[in-house]
């Protein structure tokens, strides 16, 4: 189990707040953070791990990829159907929530999926006039 930290009260508060944010304010909150401070998530990454990650790419480019994420890069002309199939691909987002998604692309909206899914997934959106990639 990992050790509780003492916060201050300050601290507590803050933590308590960014507990309540949705997926998408907190994907927001991370990149005015990143872009104030100039800082970055991948910037952290132990040099071990990453010369690790360097080795085993010879490896994993010989392996087909499993899992996929699928990422909206244009949501074209008829956005309301493609705010419709975000909401059908994600139950729990909001309308509004949706549609800040479906405006602040590019918006990934399964990661780490199975190639079926990813599949689907990407046809549905495309037949709603989306432009969608697969990573």
């Amino acid at each position: 189990m990992a050790e509780e930290v003492k916060l201050s009260e300050k601290l507590q508060k803050l933590a308590k707040e960014i507990e309540a944010l949705t997926a998408l304010e907190m994907a927001e909150l991370a990149k005015y953070l990143e872009e104030k401070f100039g800082v970055s998530a991948m910037a952290a990454m132990p040099v071990a791990a990453a010369s690790q990650a360097a080795s085993s790419s010879s490896e994993t480019k010989a392996e087909e990829k499993s899992t996929f994420t699928v990422v909206l890069t244009d949501a074209g002309a008829n956005k309301l159907n493609v705010i419709k199939v975000v909401r059908e691909l994600l139950p729990n987002l909001g309308l509004m929530d949706a549609k800040k998604a479906v405006e602040s692309l590019p918006f990934e909206v399964l990661k780490e999926v199975k190639k079926e899914q990813a599949e689907e997934a990407k046809k549905k959106l495309e037949a709603a006039g989306a432009k969608v990639e697969l990573k």
